[in-house]
């Protein structure tokens, strides 16, 4: 398959990631698929497009230009379904959902389900909603989520960017039809890695005692390092096929070593994205990133990420920023907030981390990090 062709319409690399190959695999190996496809007796789309028609009782089939863009199948500069990428997949058109900008009239629920018409009014994807959420509104802002995986966003403007570091070129939000574009860098293990010291290493019994065992590691010059691809790796490597490792193990690693490892794994791995970003975006960028998601919740983890990146990391007054970003998404923005310059001088940064490690100790600490991740590509 050209996947050349695939990068280009669609910003994307070829990776059973994306929605687009699963979609062919349905059709063909579920018995009666294809054919019910071409009937009209099937449809498909990402969450958003269920959740809609299910809401509306089967009126509207329609999804937002961010989702439709993590397909494999949307042409993100002419923005429609790429007819020779439905072929390709061999997907017939028939089945996608119309694509609506973020903020349009997808529907309304039907009032079976709540006593009234609630029309929806906003719809994007989870990364992009974010970005929306953290305000990143300006060309070279940007912000990452620390959930299970971790997800990188560079706010790129009107121009759409083609890496060179097999980054994601995205769309960011599409308004009155005015299409972002965005870098994007997938980690596929983040806060895994902790769930992994709770319930495979039994270390820790609660995600929150991660970052304080971690700071009581005392083996600073004895270096241990955690590659966590243990679904492969994403973002610069995409590297389905690796799996995870250890080095640097001597008789005196501690568990506490072992919750710092994987904690600083995820702040490397972020630096792997952001070199990448630095090397594709010739703009101006913003140096401070902005984060949400549970890990962020770590003070300890918020530190060793701006160390590791030697750059500032604001951690945002989550319970405003979401309640903002949210109102927004919705629609109602019209109301609350004016324009995006409005939103954004509102939004909100509860604590700023900055970069304190020596130097010296951050360079020794990344080089063993590149050692490493070779090592496993390697294997």
């Amino acid at each position: 398959m050209d996947e050349a062709l695939v990068t280009e319409r669609t910003g994307l690399l070829l990776d059973p990631y994306f929605s687009g190959t699963k979609l062919s695999w349905l059709l063909d190996n579920v018995t009666g698929s294809r054919a019910a496809a071409e009937n009209g007796d099937l449809l498909a789309g990402t969450i958003d497009s269920y959740l809609i028609w299910r809401l509306t009782k089967g009126r509207n089939h329609v999804t937002d230009a961010t989702n439709a863009s993590r397909t494999l199948l949307f042409d993100i500069e002419r923005q429609l379904w790429d007819d020779e990428l439905l072929d390709l997949f061999d997907i017939p058109e028939s089945v996608l959902p119309e694509v609506l900008d973020c903020a349009a009239h997808f529907g309304s629920c039907d009032k079976s389900f709540f006593g009234a018409e609630i029309p929806i009014c906003g719809v994007a994807g989870d990364q992009q909603a974010a970005t929306i959420g953290q305000a990143c509104f300006s060309p070279g802002m940007l912000k990452s989520t620390y959930g299970t995986g971790c997800f990188a966003l560079l706010n790129t403007g009107e121009k759409r960017v083609y890496s060179n570091n097999r980054l994601l070129s995205t769309i960011a939000y599409r308004l009155n039809g005015k299409t972002t574009y965005a870098l994007e860098g997938s980690i596929f293990v983040a806060g895994a890695a902790v769930q992994w010291l709770r319930d495979g290493l039994r270390i820790i019994h609660s995600a929150e005692m991660s970052g304080e065992l971690a700071e009581k590691s005392e083996a600073e010059g004895d270096q241990l390092y955690m590659i966590p691809a243990f679904v492969g790796l994403g973002a610069p490597h995409w590297e389905p096929e690796a799996r995870g490792a250890i080095f640097g193990l001597t008789r005196n690693s501690s568990p506490a070593d072992f919750a710092r490892a994987a904690l600083e794994s995820v702040a490397f791995q972020t630096r792997d994205l952001l070199d990448a970003m630095h090397g594709d975006w010739q703009g101006t960028s913003d140096t401070v990133l902005r984060v949400d998601g549970g890990m962020v919740a770590s003070g300890w983890t918020m530190q060793r990420l701006a160390d590791i990146l030697n750059a500032p990391v604001d951690r945002p007054d989550i319970l405003e920023t979401t309640a903002f970003g949210a109102a927004w998404l919705a629609g109602s923005h019209i109301a609350l907030w004016p324009d995006m310059a409005d939103f954004a001088q509102n939004w909100s940064c509860e604590r700023r981390f900055e970069p304190l490690m020596d130097s010296a100790i951050r360079e020794a600490k990344i080089s063993g990090w590149k050692r490493a991740i070779s090592a496993t590509l390697q294997a």
